[in-house]
């Protein structure tokens, strides 16, 4: 999928008018059928079952919050399908609305700037359910995993079931990240595709329930492990393409130590440091060269490297100081490129400056528990996103590795240093 990009500098996208928020408007019908119609030959392709549990309880007509995990673009396709003809309006990253943002509003689309404290959401949600009777999608985890295993969650959830007062129903996919994974390039790969769809929680235990044991709940429900769950239902991933760019993922090398040497091609990955290989297996685990005893599962690796992440954290040496070509969005007109500049993260946060000496913007390493940062992001590159509800601030890094996913995992670990202190 792409976007609608445009060349401008600066001074100029700085200077246009924001975009003003605007209430939800409930999706009609025809709207509805179209999107499921649309999803059939994804979900016959993937011979789609859903399980549902529980789900009697739920009235017809009867609005909910909906969350579910997220995966890959074939999530909207399942939730539309599972719930029809329920009328939903779903929680969507403003980007999303670029180039199409009268389709966005009718098909029910609420926008929302990820990792950003954003109370105009919590509104147009509780206007959803309240004055239009529609249900709500939301994906908690806000942006697809990495490596194949849930992504952290706010702590406000728990307060925001409260507040909305409505019965809670989860979709959890299975198959749907082998089958199109983020690190991929897009590569879909033939993988039989299923869900469950669980109704959680009746409005009564909410009320009856803290947020706190909300958000244990909540945290239960968004364990899980797809490459562990690839291995125990013997998934055959058999595309000769399934290692490739597999070092987005594993960025570091755990016998070299060295980083930006990783290189996923084919069904190999490997260290041009030391120049040890791995083979990903169809069955999604990892073989080593001379059977040297290292990483065999690829979350356990990713684990690894979020500590080695944490303990120049905690040393002190933690920092990324890279060149970035850098976009802008602040409006859904377009995706503007204004030019080029500096990136920088350490324990204090982000700094950007560029665009001839016009652009300086700090975010505080406090501002959010994790960080909007995508692998081909609208087909363009691998991209890290700052920024507030009035402009968001894309950088694409140059010649500095694969340092996407390092941000993410250095902003969470660095929150939770942060919320620790406190």
């Amino acid at each position: 999928m792409k976007t609608v990009v445009k060349q401008s500098d600066f001074e100029t996208v700085n200077s246009m008018p924001r975009q003003k928020p605007a209430k939800p408007v409930k999706p009609a019908l025809f709207w509805r059928w179209l999107i499921k119609t649309i999803a059939k030959p994804d979900l016959k392709a993937t011979n789609f079952k859903a399980n549902f549990i529980g789900m009697e309880k739920l009235n017809k007509k009867q609005p909910c919050l909906i969350l579910m995990n997220h995966s890959c673009f074939l999530d909207l396709e399942i939730a539309e399908t599972v719930m029809y003809p329920r009328p939903m309006n779903i929680i969507c990253t403003s980007d999303g609305f670029v180039g199409k943002n009268w389709l966005m509003k009718k098909i029910g689309c609420i926008p929302t700037n990820k990792f950003v404290a954003d109370f105009v959401m919590l509104k147009n949600m509780k206007y959803a359910i309240d004055k239009l009777k529609s249900s709500v999608l939301m994906y908690p985890e806000a942006s697809y995993s990495f490596d194949g295993t849930a992504t952290p969650l706010p702590d406000s959830l728990g307060k925001c079931l409260k507040l909305l007062n409505v019965p809670v129903v989860m979709i959890k996919t299975y198959g749907a990240f082998a089958r199109n994974p983020l690190y991929n390039n897009l590569q879909i790969r033939k993988v039989n595709v299923s869900a469950d769809v669980k109704y959680l929680l009746s409005p009564e235990e909410i009320q009856q329930k803290t947020p706190e044991e909300l958000n244990e709940i909540l945290k239960t429900e968004f364990t899980f492990d797809n490459w562990k769950w690839q291995q125990e239902n013997n998934v055959l991933i058999t595309e000769d393409f399934r290692a490739d760019c597999l070092n987005r993922v594993l960025y570091k090398c755990p016998c070299c130590k060295k980083e930006g040497s990783m290189v996923g091609k084919g069904v190999n990955l490997l260290c041009h440091h030391c120049n040890t290989k791995w083979t990903l297996t169809e069955k999604g685990t990892l073989e080593s060269e001379n059977n040297q005893r290292f990483f065999t599962h690829i979350p356990d690796w990713y684990q690894w490297q979020r500590e080695e992440v944490r303990k120049e954290i905690s040393q002190g040496t933690y920092l990324i100081n890279t060149e970035v070509d850098i976009y802008m969005m602040v409006n859904t007109k377009a995706i503007y490129k204004v030019g080029e500049g500096t990136l920088i993260h350490n324990k204090e946060g982000f700094k950007l400056t560029g665009c001839n000496g016009q652009l300086n913007y700090s975010q505080k390493s406090k501002a959010s528990y994790s960080l909007y940062s995508d692998y081909y992001w609208y087909e363009l590159g691998d991209m890290i996103c700052i920024g507030d509800m009035k402009t968001l601030y894309y950088c694409f890094p140059k010649n500095s590795g694969d340092i996407v996913a390092k941000a993410r995992i250095a902003t969470e670990e660095i929150f939770k240093m942060i919320k620790d202190d406190d």
